[in-house]
């Protein structure tokens, strides 16, 4: 009786943490695609413009998905490395997450992903909501300029309605649909009615995760049509008047993907040329240093939200202009801060309540990220503090009791995480990242299938060779036992991720890496669960079957 009670105990107990595991790893998910920027509700207020316009119409072209390092091949995107060696060019830094939503949202509006209020995680097109944001078509719009946009069909979500004079939007993302956006926007280009033009092209992206990736003969084809159709492009433009910016939105992984950590997906390539750009090999610059630059050229206002500086040392812009510039870049800088600050409680620090054009945008951004570093410190001290005096008790608690057959349980959960991460690395994911996602199904699939597999092989090396001569229900308390303590073992990724970001984001996005591996572990120990219960139905299908042989 006293057995039975052990095991039934020990069998819930692995059972509710299992269930409480998924449900625990589907919150997690749904939080990151709801989130949304501490500004959200109140953004900062648009400034005024500083300049006249640099040209007569700027063009942006969004090469989607395209690689910093495809675009330097010559043999591959001859056109435009014609373009970077008659223009100014850069390598672009980027944050994560490195998914187009957030990428499409940190360029339109100059404003890192925390802060941006783009969809963080990829969403369904029904599920899009416009920026809340200024952006550069909203700048343009409020100023009196005829803005167009072509490209796919998430843009027609994210720019506010009332920000485009013309606009064309797919739902594909192949070849098919590019030859369509650039056949919409030539004719905006012929007729010079419109003064801020992006086109959208997606087959490079579409060639990373349909057709092999980077490592595919077929993501170079891709990237090779793109670049015939960039010419196309600028054989409408004039670069006595107008000005040409070209940049990608993040790049991919060798086996194609994106969306993670990985620092292949946040470099990209950075192009301008035209009417008053300096040509030359810059710095690099990040890429929320694309919305200013969009918006300087075009003669507007800096987005209010944004984090990034306008690239003057490629632009030949008058004295003046650089002199006013100075002046807004303090006065949105130091409003951002302030508005930055109250919206997540903390104090104003001195930057926000003085607005000095002797200041830098990056001076001011590390006055913001101070602010942020401040909160995040203080809340990691009491996640800190609570955790080590729960560590503390436990580890007391164990060395009073000093139970039996600890060093098996502890060799048993290190075997099952050697297994599975060796079978994770080998033969599944190959990184723990986001960006080897395709599916929320394939990763789920492939994890239980090495918990399963891991679990078993630790079991049989462990307890299972004896089960049947032994007592099952004494037994199976110490397979319980093991799951038990395995489940403690791997879930130590999601208590330092809880530790570090806190379980779900709220007002800023977590590490990336560690909340993959918090999912991660979360999916195992459904599985370990599962797995211990489909054991549990072979014991009870023996002990029917020796009753009857006995019997």
């Amino acid at each position: 009786m006293k057995n039975t009670l052990k095991f039934i105990v020990r069998l819930v107990l692995a059972l509710v943490i299992g269930t409480g595991a998924i449900f625990l790893a589907l919150e997690l998910m749904d939080n990151l695609y709801a989130y949304r920027s501490p500004l959200s509700a109140k953004p900062p207020v648009p400034g005024r413009s500083f300049g006249e316009p640099m040209g007569e119409r700027v063009v942006y072209v969004l090469i989607d998905g395209l690689r910093y390092d495809t675009s330097q091949k010559s043999e591959v995107m001859p056109f435009l490395n014609q373009l970077r060696n008659q223009g100014a060019s850069a390598k672009m830094h980027s944050q994560t997450p490195s998914f187009s939503s957030s990428g499409y949202g940190s360029l339109l509006t100059g404003a890192w992903p925390y802060l941006s209020d783009a969809p963080a995680f990829n969403l369904e097109y029904e599920d899009f909501y416009p920026l809340t944001q200024d952006n550069f078509f909203s700048s343009a719009k409020r100023h009196g300029l005829r803005t167009g946009a072509s490209g796919y069909y998430w843009f027609e979500k994210l720019i506010p309605s009332d920000a485009l004079d013309i606009g064309f939007f797919t739902p594909r993302e192949d070849q098919k649909a590019d030859r369509q956006v650039v056949d919409a926007a030539i004719p905006w280009l012929e007729s010079d009615n419109y003064d801020l033009i992006m086109i959208h092209l997606d087959q490079v992206d579409y060639a990373g995760h349909h057709e092999g990736g980077p490592q595919d003969p077929r993501w170079d084809q891709a990237a090779n049509r793109v670049d015939a159709l960039l010419a196309e492009i600028v054989a409408e433009l004039d670069f006595s008047k107008d000005v040409l910016v070209i940049s990608s939105d993040h790049g991919h992984i060798d086996q194609g993907g994106h969306g993670g950590h990985d620092p292949i997906t946040l470099v990209e390539p950075f192009i301008m040329i035209g009417k008053g750009i300096m040509p030359g090999v810059y710095d690099d610059i990040f890429m929320v240093d694309v919305a200013p630059t969009l918006a300087a050229l075009s003669g507007i206002n800096l987005p209010a939200t944004t984090q990034g500086r306008v690239l003057t040392e490629m632009i030949n812009f008058s004295r003046s202009t650089l002199n006013e510039l100075k002046n807004e870049t303090g006065r949105q800088q130091s409003q951002l801060l302030a508005v930055y600050a109250t919206a997540i409680g903390q104090p104003l620090p001195e930057e926000a309540t003085n607005a000095d054009p002797n200041r830098t945008a990056r001076e001011y951004q590390n006055a913001l990220e101070k602010v942020q570093h401040s909160k995040l410190s203080r809340e990691r001290l009491v996640r800190f503090g609570i955790a080590g005096s729960i560590f503390l008790l436990l580890g007391l608690l164990l060395w009073r009791l000093k139970p039996k057959g600890w060093l098996n349980l502890v060799l048993g959960a290190i075997l099952y995480s050697i297994l599975f991460h060796v079978a994770y690395i080998t033969l599944g994911q190959k990184f723990y990242s986001y960006s080897t996602v395709a599916s929320p199904t394939q990763l789920v699939v492939i994890t239980g299938i090495f918990t399963i597999i891991s679990l078993s092989i630790t079991l049989l090396l462990l307890t299972f060779q004896n089960w049947i001569a032994m007592d099952l229900k004494q037994n199976f308390i110490k397979i319980l036992d093991l799951v038990l303590f395995t489940m403690v073992f791997t879930s130590l990724p999601l208590i330092g991720h809880i530790l570090w970001n806190g379980l779900f984001a709220t007002w800023m996005l977590p590490n990336l890496a560690l909340h993959y591996l918090s999912l991660l572990s979360l999916i195992q120990i459904f599985f370990i669960g599962l797995g211990i219960l489909f054991l549990c139905l072979a014991a009870g299908i023996i002990l029917i079957y020796r009753r009857r042989k006995t019997a």
